[in-house]
């Protein structure tokens, strides 16, 4: 997969695993297409932890 995950909203730390991981919600079919991908991720949300907030201004 060629794709940024570090600004990904998915892309969050386990502090049990001690790791970071993708928590999109994806069935199997989807995670086999995901990962057999070339392009980039098109589960990929930007963190914008402000983005609700002005959808609301």
């Amino acid at each position: 997969m060629t794709s940024n995950c570090d600004g990904c909203l998915y892309y969050t730390y386990d502090s049990v695993l001690d790791e970071y991981l993708c928590t999109a919600y994806l069935d199997e079919d989807e995670f086999y297409r995901l990962t057999q991908r070339t392009g980039p991720c098109p589960y990929y949300r930007p963190g914008d932890d402000y983005a609700l907030v002005r959808r609301q201004n």
